[in-house]
């Protein structure tokens, strides 16, 4: 039942209330089912009732990221997989692999596992990516495969000073996954097909980047045509565009440097809208670099809720610490994302690892600490 709680994270399947309404009556159904054939017990079954209470409360906000999520991948020197405009932005190319993975104790948990690379096509100005994912989140996943094309035009300076302006398209193929064959009711449900449910479709991203050395700059247009998905046996609607704006500036040209950022979401259909703000560090070492930082997303739209008698609103809000470390030409990082608020499915938090390897790049192209241009 983990897929019905997406909504305690960061705004992952967007769902209308149609929609949300219909789930809930399968929940329902397939409880009382489970206690009728005594295949749990009625204890149980007030547990469960409770878990969706606890959803009503959030009145079936409309939460969801067609695609990849956003999560906090970007700050693993890992911007690509957020804006298409950062595709092939270096000298040379990167490699990158993450994977997500939340609540720990609960069956069926949402899990997240991506893998992308990107480098700059020979001494031209253009650069390709293409960018692989699986997202599990109980009954229902999604696998895509993205590929782009980036144009990267040097607005003044010399050789070593980075002054650039970049655009990027991606186009992608996406397959959703709904595994009805486990839904069960006692009264035939025409809703319930008891099947597996599959559907592809298309899509595409559009992004901009400005890189003048410490100081950058970046926008996306996510999903930008209309799906027609049809999933599920509701109707669906089809602007599923999101818009991210994000800047930041990195501070010191010694052996450490600091990175202040900050990164903004907006959802078109839904009008739900978050900020990150970000702070990283940096230390050179003789092996390569370390850094960490830490990240506080907060959305600007609350969900009212009654307990003891008294009404509250609750916003998202993630702290999220990040660490890691470029060894030579490799690259790992670990974050770990904790939820605050009085209303939480899981004490538990959100763990992702990310792997990367750079590679065509002997030595720094730029004269800045500029980790994402080079």
């Amino acid at each position: 039942m983990a897929y019905l709680f997406r909504f305690c994270d960061e705004q992952k399947y967007e769902v209308n209330q149609v929609k949300a309404k219909i789930i809930l009556l399968h929940f329902i159904r397939y409880t009382v089912y489970l206690v009728d054939a005594n295949i749990i017990p009625s204890a149980y079954m007030k547990l469960r009732l409770m878990s969706l209470l606890a959803f009503i409360v959030f009145g079936f906000q409309s939460f969801a990221q067609e695609g990849i999520p956003v999560y906090f991948d970007y700050l693993a020197d890992n911007y690509y997989l957020v804006y298409p405009s950062m595709a092939g932005i270096g000298e040379g190319g990167k490699i990158r692999g993450t994977a997500r993975k939340q609540w720990f104790n609960v069956d069926q948990a949402p899990s997240l596992q991506t893998l992308n690379a990107h480098f700059r096509l020979g001494e031209s100005n253009s650069g390709i990516g293409a960018i692989v994912f699986n997202d599990a989140n109980g009954y229902h996943s999604q696998t895509g495969v993205k590929v782009t094309y980036a144009h990267h035009l040097k607005l003044g300076g010399d050789i070593r000073y980075l002054n650039q302006l970049s655009f990027g398209l991606s186009v992608g193929i996406l397959q959703s996954n709904l595994d009805e064959t486990e839904f069960r009711s006692v009264i035939p449900d025409p809703v319930i097909t008891g099947t597996n449910n599959s559907v592809s479709y298309g899509n595409i991203d559009l992004g901009f980047s400005y890189s003048k050395m410490e100081f950058y700059a970046h926008f996306a247009a996510l999903n930008l045509l209309g799906t027609g998905r049809d999933l599920y046996s509701a109707i669906e609607f089809d602007n599923l565009r999101r818009y991210l704006i994000s800047a930041g500036y990195i501070i010191g040209k010694n052996e450490v440097q600091i990175e202040p950022s900050v990164l903004f979401q907006l959802t078109d259909f839904t009008k739900e809208k978050t900020i990150d703000i970000n702070g990283k560090i940096y230390k050179d070492v003789d092996f390569g670099r370390i850094w960490g930082g830490i990240s506080y997303r907060r959305s600007f739209d609350g969900a009212q809720f009654q307990t003891d008698g008294s009404f509250g609103e609750q916003r998202l809000q993630l702290i999220t610490p990040i660490v890691g470390a470029n060894i030579g030409n490799f690259l790992v990082s670990y974050n770990y994302s904790y939820q605050i608020g009085d209303i939480r499915f899981d004490n538990g938090g959100f763990h992702q690892i990310t792997l990367g390897y750079d590679f065509g790049q002997s030595e720094r192209k730029y004269d800045c600490y500029c980790p994402a241009a080079q």
